[in-house]
């Protein structure tokens, strides 16, 4: 299932756009602006909220068990 996120955009009187990412956690934050940070020109600084250091509910995790015979 697709998970969903929303883009809030801010733009001040001096033309500054802040860009916040809602419902998103690790590099989809970045990876859901990425394409309009191109569009848009040069980010000049960028500040990662609590959500990017947490993990994704959709993160795929990998383990490895050993079985012994005996």
């Amino acid at each position: 299932m697709a998970e969903y996120r929303q883009v809030e955009y801010r733009i001040g009187k001096d033309g500054k756009v802040i860009e916040t990412v809602l419902n998103a956690t690790g590099d989809s934050c970045i990876e859901t602006t990425a394409a309009m940070e191109e569009a848009i020109g040069e980010v000049e600084s960028r500040e990662l909220l609590p959500e990017y250091y947490q993990e994704s509910e959709n993160m795929v995790t990998e383990t490895t068990e050993w079985v012994t015979e005996g």
